[in-house]
């Protein structure tokens, strides 16, 4: 079987997607935005070809290469794993008459407020919302469903570029910053209350063959807005405890409205004073390499089950569900450079047996920013056969390891 697969170098997890589809009998063919010679030599064992383009979202170079590859080749697939990656394959796919998600399937995951009109219509709680390039009717949804609300793109992924709204000033000063008032299209959600968390699927043919149960603490919105939280990602091995059925029923309810076929999925959720809520849809795997997570707590390889869905048409591994396991981001107490770490040795001595991957950025490497996500300064995963141990031990990294920088 032929299957390119879009960008294969970047981030560096994409490398997996490309080493799973050797491993399992494909012909892997690559298409991405970095020089062949920049790529490493265990990554160009993985790739029989490969095809160096400017730019993967570029639908019209993207459909040239395809076909230039069809040329040469039948192509079984062609797959993507990024979000912004997504819409732009599916339309090159269907132009070339290739097998995989639809266009119409992949625009419903990519443009918020019609995703969440599909799912309302189907009957899947979720927030109310608007999609508009008009501030007229912004503030008109606001008079409507009252403050506070969630100003973000239209395709926005988790919670870049998102605004918390409290009142009709912050609104006006929103509007102004994220282009709604000079006529960008944005989309307006009611702010839903409660603890969240996502729900992610490996699906085969709208069945859904793997799933995994992962929390936030706290709430991304909150991480996001505060240097001084260290924020957890937590995923649950307790799957069959009765408060998850709610989640995974519904979840088969979004795969089956949204027509999403043999595909990975990411389900953002919320659950508070008005019950289950979901929020955003993704047919693709969830980001920060949340996928190693899993495969910790699960002592498998998802990598290698997700290509089995593509070239064999099933999965064929079993996951353990021996371990809860979580990423806690350790954030600099400032911008700038890394001076050095308090309390890493004394969380190594004390729960190394657990930690299955960190990343302490050497002194003198630059700071990132709050806002560029979980995985961009230090972090540590860690896994424990008991949920609560797990989330005591996560506090206290938490509470022990500070980041200093200057």
């Amino acid at each position: 079987m032929n299957v390119i697969f879009v960008e294969p170098a970047f981030p560096d997890n994409q490398r997996q997607f490309a080493r799973a589809l050797k491993k399992v009998g494909a012909r892997v063919i690559g298409i991405g935005e970095r020089p062949w010679d920049w790529l490493d030599q265990e990554l160009h064992g993985w790739l029989d070809e490969y095809e160096h383009v400017p730019s993967v979202t570029n639908e019209r170079v993207l459909m040239d290469t395809v076909r230039k590859v069809q040329s040469r080749h039948w192509v079984d697939r062609l797959e993507a794993t990024i979000e912004a990656h997504i819409l732009p394959v599916a339309k090159v796919r269907e132009a070339c008459h290739i097998p995989g998600t639809s266009l119409h399937t992949a625009w419903l995951c990519r443009d918020k407020p019609s995703m969440k009109e599909a799912l309302r219509a189907a009957g899947v709680p979720c927030a109310q919302s608007v999609g508009t390039s008009d501030a007229a009717e912004a503030r008109d949804f606001a008079a409507r469903i009252g403050y506070p609300l969630i100003v973000k793109p239209r395709d926005s992924a988790g919670a870049a570029a998102t605004w918390r709204v409290d009142d009709d000033g912050e609104l006006e000063r929103v509007m102004r910053a994220c282009g709604l008032a000079d006529g960008a299209s944005v989309a307006l959600e009611e702010f839903v209350e409660g603890h969240e968390g996502y729900y992610d699927t490996i699906t085969v043919d709208g069945h859904v063959a793997h799933d995994f149960i992962t929390h936030y603490y706290p709430n991304v919105l909150e991480a996001m807005r505060n240097r001084w939280i260290s924020p957890q990602m937590v995923t649950t091995n307790r799957l069959d405890a009765p408060g998850y059925d709610e989640i995974r029923a519904m979840g088969r309810k979004v795969i089956k409205t949204l027509g999403i076929g043999t595909s990975p999925t990411h389900m953002e959720w919320f659950f508070g004073p008005k019950g289950l809520r979901f929020s955003e849809i993704g047919c693709r795997p969830p980001g920060v390499c949340q996928w190693d997570v899993y495969c910790a707590a699960n002592d498998f390889d998802l990598y290698e089950d997700w290509a089995n869905t593509i070239v064999h048409g099933r999965t064929w591994l079993t996951p353990s569900r021996q371990y809860a396991a979580g990423l806690i981001a350790l954030r600099p107490d400032r911008d700038g450079h890394i001076r050095g770490y308090e309390g890493a040795d004394d969380i190594q001595n004390r729960f190394g047996e657990w930690i299955v991957a960190s990343r302490f950025p050497d002194p003198g490497a630059p700071t990132q920013g709050v806002e560029a996500g979980y995985m961009a300064n230090a972090w540590i995963r860690i896994r424990h056969p008991d949920y609560d141990q797990l989330r005591w031990m996560m506090n206290e990294i938490g509470r022990t390891i500070r980041v200093h920088a200057g």
